[in-house]
């Protein structure tokens, strides 16, 4: 590295130092003035950071693998309110700390609309957290301290949207129901919260059976709240019968 990328290095200019010989070379071709090359160089380094910025925020996020909005089948469910999705994946909810919740039966496509919205969400610039209740609940059941647990609530209270996916295909115990009363408590009229859940309001004391803070808990879900509910078959389901429908009218060999 000459000493001109090292210094360039140093006071942080690190894609410049990276890119200076191509730099020099565009300049000297297209006869750029002084301020031709540093408005060149500022909006490289600012695309640049943008960049790690983003590529920060997603490997954060956990978010994973998942497929776009733009696959999503909007024919194949019986009932489900396209205009209020797409209204969620403008974010428009987070400036007023709203939540999202999704509810749907398995196999119709939550998790891939939840996913697209906190994707969204990273796009323009927010934190996002993307985790099942199970993965939430026996990570903050597992701190040994309250001081631990109180860091874990952090963690799961700073993002600027939170989403948790998959309540209600599991039944906890009192203690789970209040550690997740504290996270959506937390979050409360200050950050906004994406749920997933396969089962009505009314059916959530059968996850929390032995809980006090059931009723607490849903107020303050739905309080701030779009409900986007969703009805049909299962997309899966579909697939897989069209995959067996598929191998069935294959000649023999």
């Amino acid at each position: 590295m000459s000493p001109l990328a090292e210094a360039l290095h140093a006071i942080g200019l690190t894609h410049t130092a990276g890119e200076l010989d191509d730099l020099v070379a565009l300049a000297t071709k297209r006869r750029w003035g002084p301020t031709q090359i540093l408005e060149h160089v500022a909006e490289a380094e600012q695309r640049e950071r943008a960049k790690r910025s983003l590529d920060r925020r997603v490997r954060s996020s956990k978010l994973g693998g998942f497929k776009p909005i733009a696959d999503f089948d909007w024919a194949w469910p019986k009932r489900i309110d396209r205009d209020v999705v797409e209204a969620a994946l403008k974010l428009d909810f987070l400036d007023e700390a709203r939540n999202i919740v999704i509810v749907a039966p398995q196999g119709l496509g939550k998790t891939m609309i939840a996913q697209n919205i906190s994707h969204a969400a990273l796009l323009a610039g927010h934190s996002a957290l993307f985790i099942t209740a199970a993965q939430m609940l026996l990570d903050l059941g597992a701190q040994e301290s309250v001081r631990a647990l109180d860091r874990r609530f952090r963690y799961y209270t700073s993002r600027s949207l939170l989403c948790i996916d998959e309540i209600g295909y599991l039944s906890y115990d009192a203690r789970n129901a209040d550690l997740l009363f504290q996270v959506v408590s937390r979050r409360y009229e200050r950050r906004s919260l994406v749920l997933t859940t396969n089962l009505a309001f009314s059916d959530w004391p059968t996850i929390f059976p032995n809980a006090s803070c059931t009723t607490a808990l849903i107020d303050r879900v739905v309080h701030h709240a779009e409900i986007i509910a969703i009805e049909g078959e299962s997309y899966r389901r579909r697939e897989a019968e069209a995959v067996k429908s598929s191998r069935r009218s294959k000649p023999k060999a």
